[in-house]
């Protein structure tokens, strides 16, 4: 199994609209990229290590499936309908990893 976590770094004068990311974009992504995707989830980012300090990121979500290859060829033919989303919920620039899920 492998995730892919799209992670949004916080930034003060970022726009992030959550409602329309887990809402709108999160269906989208369930839709476009089934029976491929196993799973989501997301995560909002509330606070850093120190008491009162802003969240690394302001957003995570993330994406199960069963192999990059099956990743890969879910989104490929998707990725124009999925990337010409993002400019409705965030200009922030997102951080990509997929990784081997090790316990779950």
């Amino acid at each position: 199994m492998i995730k892919v976590s799209v992670l949004y770094p916080y930034r003060a004068a970022a726009n992030f609209d959550m409602d329309y990311y887990c809402d709108s974009h999160m269906p989208l992504l369930q839709e476009t990229l089934r029976p491929a995707l196993k799973g989501v989830a997301v995560d909002k980012g509330l606070g850093g290590g120190a008491p009162g300090s802003a969240p690394a990121y302001v957003a995570i979500g993330h994406l199960w499936f069963d192999s990059v290859a099956d990743f890969e060829g879910a989104f490929g033919p998707n990725a124009d309908v999925i990337l010409s989303d993002v400019p409705k919920y965030t200009d922030i620039e997102a951080i990509v990893q997929i990784s081997e899920v090790m316990i779950d």
